[in-house]
């Protein structure tokens, strides 16, 4: 009897849900099928790696209903669409079709949004501790900001721990490697001093290794610092965003505000 009655109102639950969030749920269903479509294509032309990351599409996008339903916590419709479309960005489009290299900002541009999500959570957190009598916290506007700005900071910084230990240990390429022009580094000064050495507009290196010899055109390979650097300055540009819109919301509480549309809030 009991897990009938759970069983029951989870489907209430669900019904709710889809009825509250009919574009959401919309979207939900179109990518969903679009993933399934690629994992039965990648199990055909044999990629298992590219089926794994199909497979777990399919599980993250059950995050936001799974909080929702769990945690009693009401995410707005127009954030579960920007969560929805940056999992299937970045894992369908990103990696398995390769739209990291196809267009040069990709990656920029969902580190951006995960700013942006990141400082969300932290956030929506901290404002319903805030607003929960039973925690007794009172913290100001700004505090609440600064504490969902900090949290997305600390989620970007740990990801590109990840990027590293990745490619340090499983030799992945998640710090994308970029082509640089210029070096200016004391390493090069032949004197041993503490004087930086300047090669601009490098044309071309040599690359000698025992399995082969690699050229690379109009610059040197940097190893991905200027990729983690770029990722965390995006970052940084998505999580003032939030703040500012969340900051703006927790002053006011205006509830026809634009920042409402992501501002998660406790159900009832």
């Amino acid at each position: 009897m009991k897990k009938k009655a759970k069983k029951e109102r989870l489907r209430d639950r669900l019904k709710e849900q889809i009825k509250t969030h009919k574009k959401a749920f919309a979207l939900y269903v179109i990518l969903r099928l679009l993933v399934i479509i690629t994992l039965v294509l990648q199990l055909i032309y044999g990629n298992y790696e590219n089926a794994f990351l199909c497979i777990l599409t399919l599980i993250l996008f059950l995050i936001p209903s799974f909080f929702e339903s769990r945690f009693k916590l009401d995410l707005p419709e127009a954030l579960e669409i920007v969560i929805l479309l940056f999992i299937f960005a970045a894992e369908i489009l990103g990696e398995i079709q390769n739209f990291y290299n196809v267009f040069a900002n990709w990656d920029l541009i969902l580190h951006t949004i995960n700013g942006f999500l990141c400082a969300a959570v932290g956030f929506s957190l901290i404002d319903i501790l805030n607003r929960y009598d039973k925690f007794h916290l009172n913290l100001s506007p700004f505090f609440v900001a600064v504490v969902g700005f900090c949290f997305s900071m600390t989620i970007g910084v740990l990801w590109e721990f990840f990027e590293y230990g990745a490619d340090k240990v499983f030799h992945t390429d998640m710090q994308k490697d970029r082509i640089v022009e210029n070096v200016y580094s004391v390493a090069l000064n032949e004197e041993g001093k503490n004087v930086v050495v300047k090669v601009e507009d490098i044309t071309e290196t040599h690359i000698i290794t025992e399995n082969g010899e690699y050229t690379i055109n109009n610059g040197y390979l940097d190893i991905g610092l200027s990729d983690t650097m770029g990722d965390l300055l995006v970052n940084f540009i998505g999580a003032t965003i939030y703040c500012i819109i969340g900051f703006v919301y927790v002053k006011k509480r205006d509830d026809d505000s634009f920042a409402q549309k992501f501002i998660v809030r406790m159900k009832g």
